[in-house]
């Protein structure tokens, strides 16, 4: 690889790990190509990207930046999925990967200015999702509204109640 490919790819994961919400590093030694493609898929599908660069590219675009730590992680063949959105989601996904295919191993990871090991990352994939979040946002937001509506319609319920009972007593 010449100097000019080296550089350019630096500065594409320079640009990449800027915008990251998070990151997950894992060791995929010993997958085949169908297995690698699949997860691949698995990572797409909830809007993360899975690429594998040399760990020497990753150190240089990484040193002088708080992800700095994450070079003790570097070791071997090392692939890289990043998140833009959510950032639960790709330890999600790489945690059920690596319980389902026993030769990809989870290494560490990045979020918030903090590097992680294998149990931050196994943390970070119990957190909620952005879908969660939204949901129990929604039904906070909701709920007061649901129970006046409920107080309003009580009266006027519990005395058609009275009333069927009464008919149904006669």
């Amino acid at each position: 690889m010449d100097r000019t490919t080296k550089e350019s790819q630096v500065g594409e994961l320079k640009e990449k790990l800027g915008r990251t919400a998070s990151i997950v590093l894992a060791d995929y030694r010993g997958l085949d190509v169908p297995t690698i493609t699949t997860v691949r898929d698995e990572f797409r599908k909830v809007q993360c990207e899975y690429k594998v660069y040399k760990n020497t590219l990753v150190k240089l675009a990484i040193k002088g930046t708080a992800m700095e730590g994450m070079g003790k992680h570097l070791e071997g063949p090392t692939a890289i999925i990043f998140s833009y959105e959510s950032p639960s989601a790709p330890a999600k996904v790489a945690t059920k990967i690596s319980k389902d295919i026993e030769k990809f191993t989870l290494k560490g990871g990045f979020f918030e200015g903090t590097v992680l090991d294998l149990k931050g990352v196994q943390s970070l994939a119990s957190m909620p999702g952005k879908d969660e979040l939204r949901a129990k946002l929604l039904a906070t937001f909701m709920a007061p509204a649901t129970d006046l509506v409920r107080t309003l319609s009580a009266g006027a319920q519990n005395f058609m109640y009275l009333l069927a009972a009464k008919e149904r007593a006669q």
